[in-house]
């Protein structure tokens, strides 16, 4: 059995959740600062946003010549979808994917204890910076 410290060593706890919402109004970036100071990244989208994909892809490939218009949406990076951007379902949402252990799989960490080179702390830079200077709801 593990000693209790030790536990807390390996937990990620939650400390601060910052939310930018994009043009539209039905995604936003999300950065969490976990108590020990590292930051994470994740744009969690609602279900309107993925009908506005589809209907961009649509008007894409429909201005495409000899390619029939169709709908999709192709999500290149990790996307929570909720059913409303609302700071209290964003914060539920991340609460409960540390207590199923998957909230590292689907975030981007964006801070490092020491970075690795210029690329990770200019990473860690534009982070701290946005949080400093840019979101506009917080928890």
């Amino acid at each position: 059995m593990m000693p209790a410290d030790a536990v807390d060593k390996i937990m990620i706890v939650p400390d601060e959740v910052f939310c930018e919402p994009l043009e539209d109004g039905d995604a936003c970036d999300v950065l969490v600062r976990m108590e020990d100071g590292t930051v994470y990244t994740a744009l969690f989208a609602t279900v309107a946003y993925i009908h506005r994909q589809l209907q961009l892809t649509w008007m894409v490939t429909g201005s495409i010549p000899e390619t029939p218009p169709v709908r999709y949406a192709v999500l290149d990076t990790p996307h929570i979808i909720v059913e409303q951007l609302q700071l209290e379902i964003i914060e539920d949402t991340i609460d409960n994917l540390v207590a199923q252990d998957v909230f590292e799989s689907l975030f981007t960490r964006v801070t490092h204890d020491e970075p690795a080179d210029e690329k990770q702390f200019a990473t860690q830079e534009i982070a701290q910076a946005v949080i400093d200077e840019v979101l506009v709801l917080s928890g």
